[in-house]
């Protein structure tokens, strides 16, 4: 009876042996494995920090290297694009190298990316316009950073051009960003695309003055202004016949840093000008005309009387 009892014990404690040293060696392969992912995921860690890094190094790096060149040198917009597109670059390739390390097989991704390449391009479609048309303003140049455009009827200064948008800066210092595709499919005026650009400004004066006297007037006081170019020559001619007034139009060039403040100065000395010669800028009045027998008169703009209908004229 001992025998077979004995033996009982024998198989238990080699199975319970048998056990432990199983438990130990998959302990064992759990640390190892353990240990392995904390290595990778620290090296992975310290690689998307050096990617970081190494972004901005690159900008920077690629900034004062095209800075350099005679192509790059005057232009802030390609500077700026080329800048942005060699920072993305360093960030995916440091990405790819983090997935690496964590085990992601990156051509897997690469295949399942494939095979969803239609879902991704209709989800991303009005992303993607976007870098393709920063890519095509690149190249065509309709306006450069520094210049002035209107855009959908939005003007302001060109501040950067991105991958996905144009900001503007306009008069009131308001930041306007605007999405590439729409800069290249909506109507797009360089206000000082030019060199040079016109004034225009319409005056009235009133049917029994003197024309020419009025044009020489007008020429002479455009051509004294020390900002007003003399080639072209400032030109002046009647350009309307309105209800109380004629129109006569003064057009002058000049540099396009000095429109604006030019613009204003031809206005007002216009103005003082006509006045000065004696020549009426006339403004708009109203007629009474009255119903029956009574005699029409004109009266004051505003004024209202009893019975009467108004005309303007």
């Amino acid at each position: 009876m001992s025998l077979p009892l004995s033996n009982d014990v024998a198989e238990a404690v080699a199975a319970g042996r048998k056990a432990v040293s199983i438990d130990a060696a998959v302990i064992a392969k759990l640390t190892d494995m353990a240990g392995d992912f904390a290595i990778n995921l620290t090296i992975a860690i310290l690689i998307f920090v050096l990617t970081v890094f190494a972004a901005k190094w690159a900008a920077r790096a690629a900034r004062n290297t095209l800075s350099r060149v005679k192509g790059f040198r005057h232009d802030p917009t390609v500077l700026s694009f080329a800048v942005q597109v060699v920072r993305v670059v360093v960030f995916i390739v440091g990405m790819i190298a983090v997935l690496q390390r964590l085990g992601v097989q990156t051509t897997s991704i690469i295949a399942v990316l494939g095979a969803a390449s239609l879902a991704v391009g209709l989800a991303l479609q009005g992303t993607l316009s976007n870098v393709a048309s920063g890519i095509m303003l690149l190249v065509l140049r309709p306006y450069r950073v520094g210049d002035v455009v209107d855009v959908g009827g939005m003007s302001g200064t060109v501040q950067r051009l991105d991958l996905f948008t144009t900001q503007l800066s306009n008069a009131n210092n308001h930041k306007i960003v605007i999405p590439n595709s729409k800069v290249l499919s909506d109507p797009l005026t360089n206000l000082t695309g030019q060199q040079t650009r016109r004034i225009e400004i319409n005056f009235t004066v009133g049917y029994g003055d003197d024309l020419n006297q009025a044009r020489c007037v007008l020429a002479d006081m455009a051509a004294a202004h020390d900002k007003v170019l003399q080639d072209p020559h400032p030109w002046t001619g009647v350009t309307g016949l309105l209800d109380s007034s004629v129109q006569v139009t003064l057009h002058a060039w000049v540099k396009v840093g000095d429109w604006w403040q030019t613009q204003a100065d031809l206005m007002q000395g216009g103005k003082e000008a006509l006045d000065a010669a004696g020549i009426e800028i006339p403004f708009p009045h109203q007629v009474a005309v009255p119903y029956g027998d009574h005699e029409p008169s004109s009266v004051v703009p505003g004024a209202t009387t009893p019975d009467t209908a108004f005309k303007a004229s």
